[in-house]
């Protein structure tokens, strides 16, 4: 029989992992350890970098009258 925390959740759930459905036991419901493992893998190689392109204004953008003041 698992223990109750104070806020009504048990430390440990036994049941079984959704995705390769092998018992599992954990504090919440989800993926085992070794499925976190090999999610994290693939996600990892499919990162790419991102480069944020140079800012370029409008062209129909014209300077407001304070700007342009001698």
């Amino acid at each position: 029989m698992a223990s109750i925390l104070s806020d009504g959740v048990p430390e440990v759930l036994d049941f079984t992992c959704p995705r390769c459905h092998l018992p599992t036991s954990q504090r919440f419901y989800g993926p085992c350890d070794g499925c976190i493992g090999e999610l994290k893998i693939a996600q990892n190689l499919n990162k790419q970098e991102a480069q944020a392109s140079e800012y370029i204004p409008k062209m129909n953008v014209t300077p407001n009258a304070v700007a342009t003041k001698d």
